[in-house]
């Protein structure tokens, strides 16, 4: 069977309307990320590159295109806090994305409750349905193929809290569907929610 197929070189022009590579990698779930520098002032920003990396222990990361607040933040303090985002932050979550001085409380512009950690001093979002409380592992700056350093940064953290709001624990389980996470999915503004979910048990489980 040939089936035609579109290829082309990153290093090239893909030759679509716009760069497909995000649309491809999705949907994605969003790294809402809250900080807080030396002095204790509170930082929380959105990261479409995100992802969890190992179960035992359990390890998350993201990476930020430019060097910003969040990750100064985290080198500074060594911890950080992930929030997830659902539908119904889906406003606030994006109120928090504005440019803005590092003296401005996202928290306060996005109209959230800034929680304190437990285990670390980076604030989590109270409305979100689950937060996981992180220590710094490592930041790493990326290289390129060629060897030079790009504007990309990722950090690595292992959770050492969990917080669950208790009305999205069903019968001993998150309610991921009642969660409602948001999603990155594709181009410029696009975003999706789960959607239709169904059951498929792994050969080894």
């Amino acid at each position: 069977m040939t089936i035609d197929v579109h290829f082309y070189d990153p290093s090239d022009h893909h030759g679509l309307a716009h760069d497909p590579f995000k649309a491809i990698l999705a949907p994605r779930v969003i790294g809402w990320i809250s900080t807080c520098n030396a002095q204790g002032q509170a930082n929380l920003a959105p990261y479409s590159f995100f992802g969890a990396f190992s179960s035992n222990p359990k390890i998350i990361g993201f990476s930020s295109e430019g060097y910003k607040d969040t990750m100064r933040n985290i080198e500074e303090t060594g911890e950080f806090t992930w929030n997830l985002t659902s539908r119904a932050l889906a406003d606030a979550m994006n109120r928090s994305a504005a440019p803005v001085t590092p003296n401005v409380n996202e928290f306060e512009l996005a109209g959230l409750t800034q929680v304190p950690g437990r285990h670390v001093k980076a604030p989590r979002v109270g409305e979100s349905p689950a937060a996981l409380e992180c220590k710094l592992l490592k930041i790493l700056r990326l290289e390129a193929l060629d060897g030079h350093t790009t504007h990309n940064w990722i950090a690595f953290g292992q959770v050492v809290g969990v917080h669950i709001r208790r009305d999205f624990i069903h019968n001993g389980l998150f309610d991921l569907k009642a969660a409602q996470p948001i999603l990155r999915a594709g181009y410029r503004g696009d975003y999706a929610t789960l959607g239709e979910m169904f059951e498929m048990i792994r050969p080894d489980a």
